[in-house]
């Protein structure tokens, strides 16, 4: 079963909980933010929630478990009920990005007062290894989540960014084609030699971004090294 997914299958409890969070804050962004711009679409649907159970998609899930990526249940946005609807059209899809941007430099962040106080190495040699792996991938699948919701393809919120900066006669043109969107995101995800030269080299930029974070909290706490964190979390798996 292993051989079917993307993630090894020992760490399946600490990706569930990841994923939990991760689509959780990232429709509950878009929900809150929609609804405090004047759209109760998402507020009447039940959205404007922290319960996943209400933002959760299966299939994205399952898609995330297989091939590394996925989604949550879109939030129903109604821009027409925004006071400027191509500006807080554009905020609204950003958010949720940022939610998950945000919350990888949360479990930076936590790694490094972890660090900074001795609790990391507090407690038995499970408990040290459940703490690496968890913020292991709070960290790297956020920040996927982050990269990939920012490409320009239907359904992504990169595309829905485009579509309000865009003059309206190519955004009409776009709607016209947005049924081809989840083709092409599904031959991306799926065909090896697209993959290497379109996802891979957007998700190399996580290093950059976690070397940035690193830079701006090592003002603050004693430095940590991330190869060894790495090097932690790989001779984990290997055990």
């Amino acid at each position: 079963m292993s051989n079917f997914l993307w993630y090894p299958i020992e760490d399946l409890p600490f990706i569930f909980i990841v994923i939990m969070i991760a689509f959780t804050v990232h429709e509950f962004a878009h929900a809150y933010s929609a609804y405090k711009f004047g759209d109760r679409t998402a507020y009447d649907a039940g959205r404007v929630t922290l319960n996943p159970r209400v933002h959760i998609d299966i299939f994205g899930m399952i898609l995330l478990l297989i091939a590394g990526f996925g989604w949550a249940r879109p939030v129903p946005v109604n821009r027409s009920k925004f006071k400027n609807p191509r500006l807080m059209g554009i905020v609204v899809s950003a958010v949720g990005p940022l939610s998950n941007l945000v919350t990888a430099a949360l479990g930076i962040l936590l790694l490094y007062v972890l660090n900074q106080t001795g609790l990391m190495d507090v407690g038995s040699i499970g408990v040290h290894r459940a703490i690496i792996h968890f913020l292991y991938y709070l960290i790297t699948i956020n920040l996927m989540l982050f990269i990939f919701n920012l490409i320009p393809i239907p359904p992504l919120d990169g595309y829905r960014i485009i579509q309000d900066l865009v003059p309206l006669k190519v955004r009409f043109k776009m709607d016209q084609n947005v049924h081809w969107g989840m083709f092409v995101f599904l031959l991306i995800i799926f065909i090896p030699q697209l993959r290497a030269v379109t996802l891979d080299p957007l998700f190399s930029q996580s290093s950059s971004i976690i070397e940035g974070l690193q830079n701006f909290y090592e003002l603050f706490f004693r430095p940590v090294s991330w190869q060894s964190f790495i090097l932690d979390f790989l001779g984990y798996t290997r055990t």
